[in-house]
């Protein structure tokens, strides 16, 4: 086989990617790329690869052929192994139970997934995989992740600050990451919770009374009814002291970081602004004069349509209020509806 053939350009007319399965034999192969049009001819395909003594290290997987690829060039793609990296993205927020349905979504993966992974033990990220990984494989590496972030980042955490393991930070991370999608607001969103768990205040958190309502099922597809505020759930930290018993989502390295160091701030409250974003407040007058303006915005909207306000269950709270709210009877009217964990879009995988 003289190094002209080798070396001249093949027929493939554009880029192309074609998956060559596992246990396939050498003739396999060359009749598939031929099939493909990436090669001529099945026997010069042979041929070349028992010249090099090669028929051993023919790799599975999914290959990108170049346009015009010469034989050598395919040869030495399939002998590399240079298989094709996809990206995966799994979105911060997701509870495993979402994740996992994620991941079943997709025809990149194979294999089963054995059980729901513990809540809050997944790294949201981008992961390279290649086609036809395992998906207990990438189940594996989202764990291994997580506790790889979680251990960096409770090292480098503030000297005082009120959480006693690295477990508690990941359980209220996630409250942080179900609360705000905006980068700029997570220290802001945490130094509330952490000022007040300092003070011995109750989080007030609406992402918590939704997963005490629904578990992993991760959202409630309708705004919390008023009932439901007061609700006795394990998660429901309007109920509960201090911090659920454990997390109620993944969060991601980002959340993590802001609860490990938060803000310096003497902030108590939150509630929406009406932009997707929130106004905080360190009192209670400061914090229902927020209110107040949301309310006035939210009331301007609804005359603006007031088909969509009509459509509201009976029962439900107000769209869109704010968050944690003093407990005083002064409060009450404070409370929140469904926050951004149920109006937030959870984006798909992303694969390219």
């Amino acid at each position: 086989m003289g190094k002209q053939r080798l070396d001249d350009q093949g027929p493939l007319a554009d880029d192309k990617m074609v998956n060559i399965a596992r246990g396939a034999g050498i003739r396999d192969i060359a009749d598939q790329l031929v099939r493909e049009g990436v090669i001529d001819h099945p026997w010069t395909f042979v041929g070349a690869v028992v010249v090099r003594k090669a028929r051993d290290e023919l790799k599975s997987g999914e290959y990108l052929f170049q346009k015009q690829a010469s034989l050598g060039q395919v040869i030495d793609t399939l002998v590399d192994g240079k298989v094709v990296q996809h990206a995966l993205t799994l979105p911060e927020g997701l509870t495993s139970e979402q994740m996992v349905a994620r991941l079943l979504e997709t025809d990149l993966l194979s294999g089963n997934i054995k059980e729901i992974p513990r809540e809050g033990s997944l790294l949201p990220e981008t992961y390279k995989v290649v086609r036809g990984t395992p998906r207990e494989q990438v189940i594996q590496r989202m764990q291994q992740a997580q506790r790889r972030v979680l251990q960096e980042v409770w090292e480098h955490r503030m000297a005082d600050l009120p959480l006693r393991t690295p477990e508690q930070l990941l359980t209220l991370a996630s409250i942080v990451e179900k609360e705000t999608g905006r980068p700029e607001e997570r220290t802001r969103v945490a130094a509330v919770f952490v000022n007040r768990l300092r003070q011995r205040m109750r989080l007030q958190s609406d992402p918590t009374i939704i997963y005490g309502l629904v578990g992993g099922k991760g959202t409630l597809g309708r705004p919390i009814m008023r009932s439901e505020i007061e609700q006795p759930t394990p998660y429901n930290t309007y109920v509960i002291d201090g911090l659920p018993p454990g997390p109620i989502a993944n969060p991601g390295r980002a959340s993590l970081e802001a609860v490990a160091n938060p803000a310096r701030t003497r902030e108590l409250f939150f509630v929406a602004d009406g932009s997707g974003g929130h106004t905080f407040s360190e009192t209670l007058d400061q914090h229902q004069r927020a209110v107040t303006k949301l309310r006035a915005l939210e009331q301007a909207q609804r005359e603006g349509g007031g088909a969509a306000a009509a459509a509201a269950p009976a029962g439900a709270t107000p769209p869109a209020t704010g968050t944690p709210s003093a407990r005083t009877p002064a409060a009450a009217a404070t409370r929140r509806s469904e926050p951004a964990p149920g109006a937030r879009p959870q984006p798909q995988p992303q694969v390219r």
